[in-house]
């Protein structure tokens, strides 16, 4: 039968038997069972003179002068893959066999497991990496919800469509042994992140009480010792994988006291399945091994003793575990292998290139702050949105209008945005913040049914600067446009636009530019942040200028000569851009958002944004509606300017009350606003797409 499935081990695992390792176990026991054995080939490492612990195994040779072994080890792989041409590529455990394999371009369906924390292993420790994995990977096993949700820090606004969790699984034993030893056991190395320390000094205690009982530990650790003894304890070395089920088939009680997160935890599974008592911390994915209640809360050596203890006096509770563990093994491996092999049988169907970039084509027409050598390329909403885009899995074309409006080129512009669709075929063009497209250019777009998004970011509301004159813009050949994205809640707008075209744009934030923690920061000496102009314009207000924003900051100046203000863009003082306005910002425990006009519903800023996503509490009157999505654990909201005061005050006393709120204003936003969503609801609305994600602004 032609061998159309490969599987990868880890470069140092070794595929025998007595010397297998989590990851090798695991496809031991997978391939056993699988229907699929005799299509599939396993690669991996294996010293000479040991056998392999199935059949169908391949031991890659690595070429000893090579400067990195992994290279070599995956390089060999490449080669067999362009010989046999496997229809599906299982990598366990090593990111960076499965990045190269896609940077060649490989055809096979690719399916990877985490049997660690990803952030601890290279090729996955970064957001990059992650992503990468991500958006190029078929199918994603992880063993633990733990070790799932490790991969997905940073990444939470990603889908999760081809991410699961499929935990390492058990053959039961075919019986209960009922000639249980007095016997406590204790597998795996035997060092302090293990929990040995406190074992052992549990155990010796348990020893010295209840003579009848004896202690059996296997495993080994050359960095640290510890010198345990006992006369009725009895420590083995490395033994291999059926040695020490047999050794939980005959012990009572078994204890994982891990102190370090352990990604899964095969051990408690184990031993509860052979019927122990088992006793485990609540480290990382062990509480996901089996149905415990035997969870060790403080991890010490006086609650390790007093766990065994009980189990010891109440040979009736003891019982009522063993046999509750044996009974109802929530792992097992025929239901594992099942459904592996039907994944992989739907893969062998048909052929797809992963490559292929799924979602919509968008030529995005915007101004991307080219202009002033990127001075203010944090505020770009612009790019944030073709991030988001681009994270959603769409085709993006980035095009400035900038350049055409300094050379008063306007003809030009149109021709050269015709000739570029014409080659790219977009499915969305998408104005961002203009409308200068000439009508009967847009009308030639709509006869090849292409969609027209556009989003606007300043006021149109009647009132505030240039409310007006924005509001005939952007109604300009409103019939040809699909949908508008306004941070104008639409509740606020007269127009003559249907008004169901119309929704609400939040000032999305993007995890690579609103990325600092200020919260953490020890060093804040002010008390409160305010950026008038939040660096747009050139300089401080014009003399001619009426800001009631100005009139507002100037009371409360006066009226609290106790809080320590850190005002920025008033009295002639010239706004500051980029670094500086981080540098500036970074020295404060709070801020205040302030818009010009009067409060409105949902009114989002770049100063918003900039403000909480970078994580320091914010001030906001409570006229703009944020308490429908934010709570006053994570934005506080004020009444006027003497509650503002009074709240000021109030909060300055407590750094880590401000801190606490920061943190979690910082993460709210990120959850409703982030740059993934905000682009989905472009797409969803534009595209007539069904919504990834839920808006919380349009509940």
């Amino acid at each position: 039968m032609n061998k159309t499935i490969a599987i990868i081990l880890p470069y140092k695992e070794i595929y025998s038997k007595n010397h297998a390792a989590a990851a090798s176990i695991w496809v031991k026991d997978y391939f056993n069972l699988s229907k699929l054995k005799d299509e599939t080939l396993i690669y991996g490492n294996l010293k000479k003179n040991l056998k392999p612990i199935t059949k169908n195994f391949r031991n890659i040779k690595i070429n000893k002068n090579s400067f990195s072994k992994n290279k070599s080890y995956v390089d060999f792989f490449y080669k067999e893959y362009k010989k046999i041409n496997f229809k599906i590529i299982e990598i366990h455990n090593r990111p960076e066999y499965l990045n190269y394999l896609i940077k060649k371009k490989v055809k096979s369906k690719l399916i990877f497991f985490f049997h660690n924390n990803p952030k601890d292993i290279r090729g996955s420790k970064s957001i990059k990496e992650r992503l990468f994995i991500l958006d190029n990977t078929h199918k994603i096993f992880f063993v633990s919800k733990w070790t799932m949700n490790k991969f997905f820090e940073g990444l939470t606004f990603k889908s999760k469509s081809n991410c699961e969790i499929l935990y390492p699984s058990i053959n039961k034993p075919m019986k209960f042994n009922t000639k249980k030893k007095k016997q406590i056991i204790f597998t795996g190395k035997l060092n302090s992140s293990k929990g040995y320390d406190l074992f052992g000094e549990a155990v010796i205690k348990i020893l010295n009480k209840y003579n009848d009982w004896s202690v059996i530990i296997a495993g080994n650790e050359p960095r640290e010792k510890f010198n345990f003894k006992h006369k009725n304890m009895k420590i083995y070395s490395w033994l291999p994988h059926d040695k020490i089920i047999e050794l939980y088939r005959n012990a009572s009680i078994s204890v994982v006291p891990s102190k370090w997160e352990e990604p899964f935890g095969r051990t408690s599974m184990e031993s509860a399945a052979n019927g122990c008592a088992t006793i485990t911390s609540s480290r990382g994915g062990l509480i996901e091994t089996f149905n415990n209640d035997l969870i060790l809360k403080t991890l010490s050596s006086k609650e390790i003793f007093g766990m065994i203890e009980s189990l010891i006096l109440s040979p009736k509770k003891l019982k009522n575990y063993q046999i509750k563990n044996y009974n109802n093994p929530i792992h097992k491996i025929e239901n594992l292998t099942k459904y592996l092999d039907s994944v992989k049988h739907n893969y062998q169907q048909k052929n797809i290139n992963i490559i292929k970039n799924m979602g919509p084509k968008i030529l995005h027409i915007s101004n991307f702050n080219e202009k002033n050598n990127q001075r203010l390329f944090n505020l770009s909403i612009a790019t944030k949105i073709t991030n988001g885009l681009i994270r959603n899995k769409c085709d993006v074309v980035n095009f400035s209008y900038r350049n055409y409006l300094s050379q008063k080129v306007f003809p030009k512009l149109d021709q050269d945005i015709i000739e570029i669709s014409k080659n790219y075929k977009p499915d969305l063009i998408l104005l961002g913040h203009n409308n200068i497209l000439k009508r009967n250019t847009i009308e030639s777009f709509k006869e090849n049914n292409t969609k027209i998004g556009l989003w606007y970011e300043d006021h149109i509301a009647d009132y505030g600067p240039k409310w007006k004159s924005n509001l005939e813009l952007i109604e300009k050949n409103h019939d040809l446009i699909d949908n508008y994205f306004i941070t104008t809640h639409p509740d606020a707008i007269k127009t003559k636009i249907n008004k169901k075209k119309i929704n609400y744009l939040p000032i999305p934030v993007d995890e690579n530019i609103e990325s600092l923690n200020i919260y953490k920061n020890k060093y804040r000496y002010k008390d409160l942040f305010f950026a008038l102009s939040h660096g747009v314009n050139f300089g401080g207000l014009k003399t001619e200028s009426n800001d009631e924003r100005e009139i507002f900051l100037k009371k409360l100046l006066q009226n609290s000569n106790n809080i320590n203000f850190h005002i920025l863009g008033i009295n002639q003082d010239k706004p500051r851009w980029n670094y500086d306005f981080y540098k500036e910002m970074m020295i404060c425990k709070m801020s205040l958002n302030l818009s010009r006009g009067k409060p409105l519903k949902y009114a989002t800023s770049n100063r918003l944004a900039s403000y909480v996503g970078n994580g320091i509490l914010t001030f906001i009157d409570e006229k703009v509606k944020f308490q429908n999505l934010f709570s006053n654990q994570e934005m506080i909201f004020y009444k006027n300017e003497k509650d503002l005061i009074e709240k000021i005050n109030y909060l300055k006393k407590d750094i880590n009350k401000i801190n606490r709120i920061s943190k979690n204003g910082k993460k709210r936003y990120f959850e409703i606003f982030n740059n993934y969503i905000v682009s989905d609801s472009i797409i969803s609305k534009t595209m007539n797409k069904t919504p990834k994600y839920n808006y919380a602004w349009e509940k």
